[in-house]
């Protein structure tokens, strides 16, 4: 999207997370450092979240807020672009969202919410009477799928909101089709993530063993963090199987080394129990790597059942298991399996695309 700003860039507030916080938001708005967003707006980022211990968010919240008046005062931004989830961020964002609309700032609310159970749907009267104030400020609200639409109309306007996928940034197809054959040798699968139950850790024990009887040379690589609590469950429900010497926990990996387990990795796995549109799922497509996930939130529309990957109720640790084998199992399929995740990253879910249609509704609101 090519943009007439005339001599003088609109002016962008976005709210972010710190950039070494391990998750898909940051995940996102990293990617809009040095990219065209910046070449055709002005835009400052204020860092509202870090995810180290608790007196230090509070600290780094604090300090955001300070950074905000300033913003408003000397760079005067004529559009506030939050990143928000559910949780705290829900009450991180308020103080933002107050300061914006005293000024009569337009706001645009990017949710990257997971939990709308608790959230909203078992929330009390007090605290649904609450988000639906809340959201009454946001100019325009981007959810990352249908699925997310659908959710969030019974509290937001449908016609104020606007589905922006999340992207990926795809290697070159040569590379990928040079190491399909290496890949599919290896019988490597990879998760990337939250240890934890929401991401589906609680189950690994149960996927692994599963699988460990139909292909005993598979090997899983789960790479991310959790509680201690949750990943000290996870270890000991896998040494109860005796499965542990199967597996592989390298702690949260980003860059170099992340790039390395793509790689080399067969296949990706995310057994979620609740999603936005996981950007784990659209890094390992970008690679060409087959899917092996969950029918939650927006991951239905990233994987085709049988096309791109295998999809089964979140829980099924036998489905989850079988698609895992289908795919070690039969050469062939697998590289169509890797050539059709990689087309749909590359033409359905990249950079350029998403910046297109972040870029409209920026045109849209400061219009």
């Amino acid at each position: 999207m090519d943009l007439d700003m005339g001599n003088e860039k609109k002016r962008v507030c976005m709210i972010v997370q710190q950039r070494d916080v391990k998750g898909g938001i940051a995940a996102v708005t990293n990617g809009y450092y040095n990219s065209k967003i910046e070449t055709d707006y002005d835009v400052r980022y204020v860092e509202s979240y870090c995810d180290t211990s608790k007196a230090k968010m509070i600290l780094k919240a604090l300090g955001a807020y300070v950074e905000f008046r300033k913003v408003l005062r000397d760079f005067k931004p004529e559009l506030v672009h939050i990143h928000s989830s559910f949780g705290g961020s829900f009450y991180r964002m308020q103080p933002f969202i107050y300061m914006a609309w005293k000024r009569g700032i337009p706001i645009l609310d990017h949710c990257h919410g997971a939990d709308f159970e608790t959230f909203y749907v078992k929330a009390s009267d007090k605290k649904k009477a609450r988000i639906k104030s809340v959201y009454g400020n946001f100019a325009k609200v981007v959810v990352l799928s249908d699925e997310w639409k659908e959710r969030l109309k019974v509290f937001y306007p449908e016609e104020k909101m606007v589905v922006i996928n999340n992207y990926c940034k795809p290697r070159s197809q040569s590379e990928v089709e040079a190491a399909i054959d290496k890949r599919y040798e290896a019988k490597q699968i990879l998760f990337l993530g939250e240890l934890g139950q929401r991401k589906g850790g609680f189950d690994f024990a149960g996927i692994v063993e599963n699988v460990a009887l139909v292909c005993p040379d598979a090997r899983f690589i789960f790479a991310g963090s959790g509680s201690k609590e949750d990943e000290s469950r996870i270890k000991e429900m896998l040494t109860q199987k005796g499965l542990m010497e199967k597996c592989l926990f390298p702690g949260w990996v980003r860059d170099a080394e992340k790039d390395k387990l793509l790689q080399e990795s067969t296949l990706f796995m995310l057994p979620s129990y609740q999603e936005g549109l996981p950007m784990a799922i659209l890094d390992a497509m970008a690679y060409g790597l087959p899917i092996v996930s969950t029918y939650v939130g927006g991951i239905p529309q990233l994987i085709q059942n049988g096309e791109s990957g295998y999809l089964a109720q979140p829980g099924d640790c036998q489905a989850i298991a079988d698609g895992i084998c289908r795919i070690l199992d039969n050469k062939d399929g697998y590289e169509k399996l890797s050539r059709e995740s990689y087309r749909i990253a590359r033409d359905e879910f990249g950079f350029d695309a998403h910046l297109g249609k972040l870029e409209a509704v920026y045109e849209e609101l400061l219009r």
